[in-house]
């Protein structure tokens, strides 16, 4: 892994002359050095979501900090129920 990081317009270009049929993917690959892997995975990218391929994650406000907080200790508490049932479980194994 090389480690470059492409801008999110330098994808979306890549990914509209796929899809316009303007460039074909061995062309795009040759021109940016880029792997077919990485092409192929932008061009479905593109194809699931369109324009918004590409942007940054939802965004992170208090509001979805606070979401994700009350998710993760819902998850945390079912754990904690699931751990103490195959506790029990194993308890009574002979």
């Amino acid at each position: 892994m090389n480690g470059r990081v492409h801008t999110r317009e330098c994808k979306l270009a890549i990914a509209r002359q796929l899809a316009n049929g303007e460039k074909r993917p061995a062309q795009i690959c040759r021109e940016h050095n880029l792997a077919s892997s990485v092409v192929s995975r932008w061009r479905n990218e593109y194809e699931q979501r369109g324009e918004e391929a590409f942007s940054p994650p939802s965004s992170s406000g208090p509001a979805s900090v606070e979401a994700r907080i009350a998710e993760l200790e819902r998850f945390c508490g079912q754990l904690a129920l699931e751990n103490a049932l195959l506790k029990k479980a194993l308890g009574k194994l002979p």
